[in-house]
């Protein structure tokens, strides 16, 4: 069967790590070409839900589809081709700058590799390199800051240009600076494809499509901002903390 479309559907789904079972039952849909952000506490089962979307693991019970194919009755690297994923952990390969970028796409030129580095922003680090693309990258990138390799993994996802994206809110350790562009690389690669954000800054998914609150392994409510502000207490008590968190740090840069 060939999944027909990017939609994927979570049906009835519950998940667990040996006998501890982290998901309950979980009705999902993300719609093909569409922003879905998760959010919710520390450990409420939000990237469990990104790795089953790339069937990373395989559901205890009910069914995740991939354009209507259950994908148990596809090939782990036929669901990967077609979904990019950049974690807010970037690990990177003991191997060349280029090796790694190139890993989005094996047979892909100099060009397309060169192309997708300055859309990801990282063209210019990675010229000021000792070797250039040529430059060795530690045991999970050590040689590299964490914006550097966060950008290097971005390029890779670039060069895939997979029609889903599912993203672990990639700016969640940077600094400001290279916050901003993150963000736009981020824009830029998202643009048109479904994408599964799960956000640690809820200001960064006001304008998601949808935005569902987990919380202990289940769905606790589903919609837009202005939903969720009116009809969900925990996001209420979610987005008041962010902007608490964000006008407190503020202040303190402000006192500087």
């Amino acid at each position: 069967q060939t999944p027909c479309g990017t939609e994927i559907v979570f049906d009835h789904v519950s998940f667990g790590y040996g006998t501890t079972e982290v998901l309950h039952d979980i009705s999902l849909q993300f719609p093909a070409r569409s922003v879905t952000a998760l959010v919710g506490p520390s450990g409420s089962g939000k990237s469990t839900i990104t790795r089953l979307a790339a069937r990373f693991w395989d559901v205890n019970r009910g069914a995740v589809r991939l354009g209507g194919v259950d994908v148990r009755d596809m090939k782990s690297d036929e669901v990967l081709s077609r979904i990019s994923v950049v974690f807010q952990d970037v690990y990177l390969f003991h191997d060349t700058v280029e090796g790694n970028i190139r890993m989005g796409k094996p047979d892909a030129t100099q060009e397309e590799i060169i192309a997708a580095a300055k859309a990801a922003a990282c063209h210019d680090f990675i010229m000021a390199l000792p070797d250039g693309y040529q430059t060795m990258v530690g045991e999970g990138g050590s040689t590299l800051s964490g914006g550097e390799k966060q950008r290097i993994s971005i390029a890779r996802a670039m060069l895939k240009n997979a029609p889903i994206v599912i993203l672990d809110e990639a700016t969640a350790y940077t600094d400001p600076e290279n916050e901003a562009i993150i963000q736009e690389s981020v824009a830029r690669l998202v643009r048109g494809k479904t994408l599964i954000v799960i956000a640690h800054r809820l200001s960064t998914i006001v304008d998601a499509d949808q935005i569902v609150v987990v919380n202990d392994g289940c769905i606790e409510a589903t919609g837009t901002q202005a939903e969720l502000l009116q009809a969900c207490p925990l996001y209420e008590t979610l987005w008041n903390a962010h902007i608490a968190s964000r006008d407190s740090a503020e202040g303190g840069a402000g006192c500087a």
